[in-house]
């Protein structure tokens, strides 16, 4: 069984339909995109609403997207089926008021429509309204089929490629399981699209974390022992890009990494995390000019 097959079943022409496999080539976008599949699904769909010329004129004379992620070498990850609606051209200036393409730029990373596409003769990009069908929607994240070769040929058209069903997965491969808690390392970018299966799990946790700056390796050790523990204390700097810590403030809040340096019971007195935090500073020596605590 194949793709093809899936779409003949639900009585859909694969001569209608055009298949993504999304692989940004911005670093941050492709590692988050998943989450932004499973948790910020308006997001995501933004991504895949304006293309070149090229696909343009695909999607123009198409009537849906099959849109599924990059997976493995050869693999494509199903994310769902977008009926293809109406089209608007959008300006440079129309595109960069999109709140979501605001996001992608400033959080991930993405080059969306850019000045040097206009200075080439492209005065304006389509925007698709791609609408979310019901076309097995319980197989998001799980089915798995198939990618021809080349791998670097990231959309198609149905009825001229063959993509097996390889496998449904017992769960979503959007949705990790969390690693143990020595091995999580989060950009700050991650810390707004968190699954709820991973926040129910930090929110039990009270923790002397650690962020690191790329950029220079410096580096600043925070306690977290507050409303929803180490998630809370997360969700601020996710809100804030600081956490109120005016070193921090300096600098661009998308080069933070975010690990756990030491895991804490959610009844571990608030003096003795105040303390382990202490500790913790003098010995990775992150106390300013070092590092960038303040105290």
């Amino acid at each position: 069984m194949d793709l093809n097959d899936l779409l003949r079943n639900k009585n859909i022409d694969p001569r209608q339909v055009i298949v993504f496999r999304h692989r940004p080539p911005e670093d941050k976008l492709y590692r988050v995109l998943p989450r932004l599949a499973a948790e910020r699904p308006e997001v995501f769909n933004a991504y895949q609403q304006t293309h070149g010329a090229r696909v343009e004129k695909a999607l123009t004379g198409a009537g849906y997207v099959a849109s599924f992620i990059g997976h493995e070498s050869g693999k494509a990850l199903f994310v769902g089926l977008y009926s293809i609606g109406p089209s608007k051209p959008l300006t440079l200036d129309e595109y960069w008021q999109v709140p979501a393409y605001i996001e992608m730029r400033e959080k991930y990373g993405a080059s969306g429509f850019s000045d040097k596409e206009v200075v080439a003769g492209r005065s304006t990009v389509l925007w698709f309204d791609l609408a979310l069908t019901d076309f097995y929607a319980s197989w998001k994240g799980r089915l798995i089929v198939g990618w021809p070769p080349p791998g670097i040929a990231w959309w198609r058209r149905a009825h001229q490629n063959t993509m097996p069903v390889l496998a449904i997965l017992e769960e979503s491969a959007l949705d990790p399981a969390m690693p143990d808690w020595h091995e999580i390392v989060l950009g700050w970018e991650e810390l707004s699209i968190l699954s709820p299966s991973w926040a129910s799990r930090l929110a039990e946790w009270r923790a002397i974390y650690y962020i690191r700056d790329s950029s220079d390796g410096k580096c600043y050790v925070g306690s977290a022992y507050g409303v929803n523990n180490l998630l809370g204390r997360w969700q601020g700097y996710a809100a804030s890009r600081h956490g109120g810590n005016s070193l921090l403030k300096q600098r661009d809040a998308r080069n933070f990494q975010f690990s756990i340096l030491e895991r804490l019971s959610p009844d571990a007195d608030v003096e003795y995390v105040i303390d382990l935090e202490g500790a913790w500073k003098k010995r990775l020596h992150t106390r300013w000019p070092n590092g960038l605590n303040e105290n």
